[in-house]
């Protein structure tokens, strides 16, 4: 199983400290927010709680590798424009000719390089400047790409 943990690479979108509130007192946890991509066209996110910041980003890292979509791209980059939204997130995606870069910024632009993309435009639309529902709404917006033939 390492192994297989080794190949993928990982980035920590958003860390937070969640508590759950009972009637022996409040209970601390942290919750990650993950992206696994092998840089090859696979990509995936996932969020999970644990105890401590190691705990928590592991199992998110693992949970994301099982949650993963194949991208298809196209000389570097995706084959055409599309648009994903998520809740309060809204992103456009499109293509982009080889050296223009990665133009995105914030989640989009790591879930795009984690995915192997290495030029595309991305503009987040949406009043949310949370990582996590942009993230999505990319990922939304990923799963919608046609493989070109």
């Amino acid at each position: 199983m390492e192994d297989k943990l080794k190949e993928w690479k990982f980035k920590i979108l958003k860390l937070t400290r969640v508590t759950k509130v009972t009637a022996g007192g409040k209970k601390f946890k942290i919750q990650a927010t993950v992206a696994v991509g092998n840089e090859k066209g696979k990509v995936g996110i996932a969020i999970d709680k644990g105890d401590d910041v190691a705990l928590a980003v592991e199992k998110a890292r693992k949970k994301a590798i099982k949650n993963l979509i194949e991208v298809p791209i196209k000389n570097g980059t995706i084959p055409h424009e599309v648009y994903g939204k998520y809740s309060a997130a809204k992103v456009i995606l499109k293509p982009a000719k080889k050296g223009h870069g990665l133009i995105a910024g914030g989640a989009v632009r790591v879930i795009l390089s984690l995915a192997g993309i290495q030029n595309a435009i991305s503009k987040i639309l949406g009043h949310t400047k949370n990582p996590l529902t942009n993230a999505l709404a990319c990922f939304e917006a990923l799963k919608k790409l046609k493989k070109v033939k």
